[in-house]
C-alpha cells in the first residue's frame, strides 16, 4: 500500500485554513493558538461552529512543535485522509448486499491505531460501516488510514454528533444493540443474528452511560487471566467474529 504522510493532511496558516473550510473540505478539528482573539481566528472558530468541527486550544510552544512548516499564524487544521460516509449509505450497502445490516459503534476511540485496526477488523467480518462521533474521538487521520492496511477503501466511516440519537434513529428502522462490557452476559449465549450495531468503548472508560442504556444487550467476554480488560481493537474481534459465527449458521 502507498505510504500515507500525516503531512500531506494538515493545512497551516489562517487564509489556508478559512479557505479550507469555506469549501466544505473535510476537517477533523483544528487546533488554535490559546488567547488569539483577533478577527480572522474568530471567524475561522465561527465557521468550526457552523460545520460542528472540534476545536482545541494550545499554547504557541505546542502549535510549533505541531507545525511542519513554521508558518502556522496560530492555527492548523487536520483534514481527513478520506471521505466521511452517512449511515444511509451503511444501509444502502446492506440492503445491495442483501443482508441484515451489521455497523460497528465506537464510543470514544481516541486512538488511531485502535481506530483503523477495528476498520480492519470491521471489514473482514463483513461489516457494512463504522459509525464514530465527532468529538472525542479519532477521525479518519493518515495513522488511522495506515492502520487500518487499506480496508478504509472498502469499508464507509460515518461520522456524527450523538451517538445515542443515531442508535434512536436506527432502532426505529429495526436494528438492535449489542455493547461490550465486563458487567454483561457471556457473549457466547447472546443471540447476535439480524440488524445488529455492536458497540465498543475505549479501554479506560468503556461505553458511556447514555449509549450504554440505549442499548438492548451488554455482552462480555469471558476471561481467565489476571488482568481485567482487552485491548479494544482486540475486544471488537472477539465480538465481531462471534457475530460472523452465529451469522454464518456454525455451531
Amino acid at each position: 500500500m502507498e505510504e500515507i504522510r500525516e503531512e500531506e493532511f494538515t493545512i497551516e496558516g489562517r487564509n489556508s485554513v478559512l479557505e479550507a473550510l469555506r469549501a466544505g473540505k473535510p476537517v477533523d478539528k483544528i487546533l488554535v493558538q490559546e488567547n488569539c482573539k483577533d478577527g480572522p481566528i474568530q471567524t475561522i472558530l465561527r465557521e468550526c461552529r457552523k460545520r460542528e468541527i472540534p476545536v482545541k486550544m494550545a499554547d504557541r510552544i505546542r502549535l510549533d512543535q505541531k507545525s511542519s512548516t513554521g508558518k502556522h499564524q496560530g492555527v492548523i487544521a487536520y483534514m481527513a485522509a478520506y471521505e466521511y460516509a452517512d449511515v444511509e449509505d451503511m444501509l444502502s450497502l446492506a440492503a445491495t448486499r442483501g443482508e441484515p445490516p451489521f455497523l460497528f459503534l465506537l464510543d470514544g476511540i481516541e486512538d488511531p491505531h485502535n481506530l483503523g485496526a477495528i476498520i480492519r477488523t470491521a471489514n473482514l467480518a463483513g461489516a457494512h460501516g463504522v459509525i464514530i462521533p465527532r468529538n472525542r474521538a479519532a477521525g479518519l487521520t493518515a495513522a488511522v488510514a495506515r492502520a487500518s492496511a487499506g480496508a478504509l477503501n472498502y469499508t464507509p466511516v460515518a461520522r456524527v454528533t450523538n451517538l445515542s440519537r443515531t442508535m434512536e434513529e436506527l432502532k426505529k428502522q429495526g436494528m438492535w444493540f449489542a455493547c461490550a462490557d465486563m458487567a454483561g452476559e457471556i457473549l457466547y449465549r447472546q443471540n447476535l443474528t439480524g440488524a445488529l450495531g455492536l458497540v465498543i468503548g475505549n479501554e479506560g472508560g468503556g461505553v458511556g452511560r447514555l449509549v450504554k442504556e440505549t442499548c438492548d444487550y451488554v455482552v462480555s467476554i469471558p476471561m481467565k487471566g489476571d488482568i481485567d480488560s482487552l485491548n479494544a481493537s482486540v475486544a471488537a474481534g472477539v465480538l465481531a467474529f462471534e457475530v460472523v459465527r452465529q451469522r454464518m449458521g456454525m455451531k
